[in-house]
């Protein structure tokens, strides 16, 4: 988590807890260190954020502080709620628990006569999904995507063939029957679409590929672009042939 993404937790706990918060529960919920978040609290306090309190005790925030407005329209309300819960379909446990998470702080600072679709009952997405795989993890994947990063990745073909391949991974494709990981695969040197559940092992090695993903992505793209209008021009053709 980076440190401004860190810093805007820690404001968000604290407006929304009942009492005082110890420096150990808010790094147990953010997976830092006690002394990560000391020096957190002492940065905001040093930007005037209201935070009283000391180490062993626990911080509260002073009352009426408030983040600057969201200034969303009702339709953009809407979009987000739609949005939001579409994007819990995909099985990716990360990106669900995101998920809720900015759903209540959406909830925490639109104005009241906004508020009304992000309770999800006057918008509501079925949640047929496909079950995250078990063997992948996908916030690792995704992370391994932003820190371009190569993966040493052991396959299965739709036969069951195995096989081991090095991969630059630069997308996750979140289709409604499963997910795939685009990427540029070192065995073939082209690209790849790796179906998740396919996915028996994989690790990360020291390797990146730094600087070289959005080209990928773009190159990528152009192909999977032209290889799309190819079949539908095929498919024209065969319905008027």
């Amino acid at each position: 988590m980076r440190r401004t993404t860190r810093l805007f937790e820690v404001i968000q706990l604290l407006r929304v807890a009942r009492k005082p918060v110890t420096a150990e529960a808010i790094a147990t919920q953010l997976e830092v260190t006690k002394r990560t978040i000391y020096r957190d609290i002492a940065s905001l306090q040093a930007l005037s954020v209201p935070i009283y309190g000391e180490a062993g005790i626990g911080y509260v925030m002073r009352a009426g502080y408030d983040l600057p407005p969201l200034m969303l329209s009702i339709e953009e309300v809407e979009a987000l709620v739609v949005a939001l819960g579409l994007l819990e379909r995909t099985g990716d446990k990360g990106l669900k628990a995101a998920a809720a998470s900015i759903r209540a702080k959406v909830a925490t600072v639109l104005p009241v006569a906004t508020r009304q679709p992000i309770d999800r009952r006057s918008l509501y997405v079925p949640q047929w999904i496909t079950p995250e795989p078990v063997t992948v993890d996908l916030a690792a994947i995704r992370q391994a995507i932003r820190d371009e990063r190569k993966l040493s990745l052991h396959y299965a073909d739709a036969q069951g063939q195995a096989t081991e391949r090095i991969i630059r991974p630069i997308a996750i494709i979140y289709y409604v029957e499963v997910m795939h990981i685009a990427a540029w695969c070192e065995l073939r040197q082209d690209f790849r679409s790796f179906r998740a559940d396919r996915i028996v092992g994989y690790t990360l090695t020291e390797e990146r590929f730094e600087g070289e993903g959005a080209r990928l992505r773009e190159a990528w793209q152009a192909r999977h672009e032209h290889d799309s209008a190819v079949a539908g021009s095929r498919v024209m053709a065969w319905r008027f042939s």
